[in-house]
């Protein structure tokens, strides 16, 4: 091969061995942050810490099987038995198969000399699930204890060395998170341009510029007022649940899993914008970002004008100017990104409407990843000849 084929190769072998490294060193500092609160007797946020962490993982690990079954019959390369299969998801080990399995694949693809085009399809194939699931386990689980310990770091006006390591893994975790589904994404696309250096500078800072102040109005909500935070994110929720219905989602294989993806959807809403939806997302984009903004400024009005401060009140002065400033500035980086550096390209029906319909030149079927598939049809804009129509000229929008 090339070497600048081959050197993408490793770099992608080398993404996926940090990626499950980050997801393993993320898992061992909330198990860490847990049993350090039990020791100095916090047993309610250690309690909170673990059902955070045990949510997500369940969740994750139904995403996981339900896929997986409905991908047996496929051509794919051998698997264990279902019965093996069933029970690396009941202890918690799915994912983890799952990056292991990436990785094999990934390994296999880059020492051979000139890989086949159906191990580099199913190396794909094997890659866009583990960035889907990286994703839900980002803002199932990473997100909400990162709200968690800027809660507690706030109400108590002091931070333990735990609980930045705590914090400074999750901001990494949900960073490479974005950047990681972003990058998988256009590897669906018909042309799969290359995401630029800068172009996934200025990705990776409007998504994290535009999160950090969700976060903390919504850390600061629930440090002064702990007993109303899980109201205000149920009714939210299901106001963000019923907006996904309306748009009528199919992602999922059944009826029934298709709702655990829905309420996945709202979760991540309740931080950040996801498409789910082919049409006119510049306008569902901008609902969406006036909603939240409306929101948060309600909850910033709400316990400014409290007269109870919290023990860190000193710092409030701070991180509320720095807070909009960084809203702003990633409101800024979001237009420049969407205006010049977001992909369109000429969508094929065989290239997202067939699951198994791509054929290689050894004869078999070329895997091909149809849940991603759909999504980057939706996130991706038309091309050019597609676009001068009128209900397909909007831009799709990304999270």
């Amino acid at each position: 091969m090339p070497w600048s084929p081959r050197a993408a190769l490793f770099w992608d072998l080398v993404l996926g061995v940090l990626g499950t490294l980050a997801f393993l060193i993320d898992l061992g500092a909330d198990l860490w942050a847990a049993s350090q609160y039990v020791l100095s007797g916090r047993y309610l946020w250690a309690a909170l810490v673990l059902a955070l962490l045990g949510l997500s993982s369940v969740a994750l690990q139904l995403f996981s099987w339900v896929w997986l079954r409905a991908d047996l019959s496929s051509p794919h390369a051998p698997k264990p038995p279902s019965h093996c299969l069933a029970l690396l998801h009941v202890l918690q080990l799915g994912y983890l198969y799952r990056c292991v399995q990436g990785l094999r694949q990934g390994l296999l693809v880059w020492r051979q000399e000139v890989p086949t085009q159906f191990d580099l399809a199913y190396a794909d194939f094997l890659s866009l699930d583990i960035s889907m699931l990286r994703l839900f386990e980002t803002f199932l689980e990473m997100t909400p204890q990162l709200t968690l310990v800027l809660a507690i770091m706030l109400q108590s006006g002091s931070a333990e060395y735990y609980q930045w390591v705590s914090t400074c893994t999750s901001f990494v975790g949900i960073s490479w998170a974005l950047l990681d589904y972003h990058r998988a994404l256009r590897t669906c696309l018909p042309s799969k341009p290359l995401l630029g250096l800068g172009a996934s500078v200025i990705y990776f800072l409007w998504n994290l510029l535009l999160l950090w102040p969700r976060v903390l109005v919504v850390a600061l909500f629930s440090a002064l007022f702990p007993r109303y935070v899980a109201l205000h994110f149920l009714g939210l929720w299901l106001v963000l649940l019923f907006w996904v219905w309306l748009q009528g989602t199919d992602f999922m294989p059944d009826p029934c899993s298709e709702w655990l993806y829905r309420a996945t959807v709202a979760t991540i809403l309740y931080f950040s914008w996801f498409n789910v939806a082919e049409g006119r997302t510049r306008g569902r984009a901008t609902i969406h970002l006036a909603f939240l903004l409306n929101d948060s400024l309600l909850l910033v009005v709400t316990w400014v004008t409290q007269s109870t401060w919290l023990p860190s009140g000193c710092l409030l002065q701070r991180l509320l100017p720095a807070a909009g400033a960084c809203f702003l500035l990633g409101l800024a980086l979001r237009l420049v990104y969407y205006r010049w550096l977001h992909p369109s390209c000429r969508w094929e029906p065989d290239q997202v409407d067939g699951t198994w319909g791509l054929h290689s030149l050894e004869g078999r079927q070329l895997p091909q990843n149809r849940r991603m598939a759909h999504l980057a049809k939706n996130f991706f804009p038309k091309g050019r000849d597609e676009a001068a129509l009128p209900w397909k000229g909007e831009v799709n929008g990304v999270l």
